[in-house]
């Protein structure tokens, strides 16, 4: 028996209940994940509340973990018991232990920690998407991060700076402010105390930004457009705000035939060429130290429905990792 978080009910963070489960041992091309460190980010509130569909109830929330394998199963091949290892999934990672498809698993170097690994997974392999594949960021290059103090965000400041980038970063207090501009943030805005929209013109001195970068959704968009130069690139990859509405697309001709999308790291990882190609990308990062993986807090796992109220209040900062 394991202890797991089960959700049976989709709603607020009280549906959350620790109880012992019965894992089965892995099945064909599965290994069986001992978690050292699990992940805590926002889309895990998305399945919680009910706002992102799953398959069947109840379910384990959870998307990315770091820990040892302590059984194989049948036809695995590059992992045995005593791997460490690191991964991002949807759903079932909130527990001591599980089964994972092995294609979905990285090795984790020993300079890494079990929590920077379960906290830089799919926080850290989104930012290198949204960077060197959804808009390949050069020198010189000014980009929007929105959100830059949450977990994502200090990645993207740093990377962003890493890269030669004008980064400059939107915050909701002085606080925040300071961590974003510890990561490389150039110019931090608090959005609110000023528009963003006029703050931004203000920085780029009527230039804008090539690509604005935003996890919040409803509360800075189309704002965001705005920003933007003619053909420049909006990446929508979160809402912690709120979906955004449907809009008309005609108004992307009106602001400079812009560009908009809205990608998922599921996509850029599907292949498992990919996800090695990318993850060795995010580990050569953090080895070298142009990456910290900003770790602000460890919780007991049993703490999990404080921990979610804490993240929907905006109250968190960087990446908080749940100890088993």
């Amino acid at each position: 028996m394991v202890k797991a978080v089960r959700v049976h009910e989709v709603g607020a963070a009280e549906v959350m209940r620790l109880e012992e489960i019965e894992l089965p041992p892995p099945g064909p091309g599965e290994v069986r994940v001992r978690n050292h460190a699990i992940g805590l980010n926002y889309i895990d509130v998305y399945f919680r509340s009910g706002l992102y569909p799953v398959a069947q109830k109840p379910f384990i929330p959870g998307n990315e973990a770091a820990g040892e394998v302590v059984a194989v199963g049948e036809g695995v091949k590059g992992f045995k018991p005593g791997t460490r290892v690191a991964y991002t999934v949807s759903l079932g990672c909130y527990a001591e232990e599980r089964n994972v498809d092995a294609s979905r698993l990285v090795k984790l170097p020993k300079a890494i920690s079990y929590e920077t690994g379960a906290a830089m997974m799919l926080k850290g392999l989104t930012a290198q998407y949204l960077l060197r594949r959804t808009y390949k960021v050069r020198k010189g290059d000014r980009i929007l991060v929105h959100a830059a103090a949450g977990g994502v965000g200090l990645i993207l400041c740093q990377w962003g700076k890493a890269l030669g980038a004008h980064v400059i970063g939107t915050v909701g207090s002085p606080e925040k402010a300071k961590l974003a501009k510890k990561a490389g943030a150039k110019d931090v805005i608090l959005y609110r105390d000023v528009d963003f929209v006029d703050a931004v013109k203000t920085l780029t001195k009527g230039k804008l930004c090539d690509v604005v970068y935003d996890g919040v959704g409803r509360a800075t968009f189309p704002g965001s457009l705005d920003c933007l130069r003619p053909l420049g690139m909006f990446v929508s990859f979160g809402s912690a705000s709120g979906p955004i509405e449907a809009f008309n697309i005609g108004i992307l001709s009106q602001k400079g035939s812009l560009f908009v999308t809205r990608p998922t790291l599921h996509t850029y990882i599907a292949k498992r060429e990919d996800l090695e190609k990318n993850a060795q990308d995010l580990m050569r990062m953090v080895t070298k130290g142009h990456i910290e993986i900003p770790i602000h807090a460890t919780r007991k796992l049993d703490e999990i429905v404080a921990v979610h109220q804490a993240l929907e209040a905006r109250e968190t900062v960087g990446a908080t990792v749940l100890l088993p």
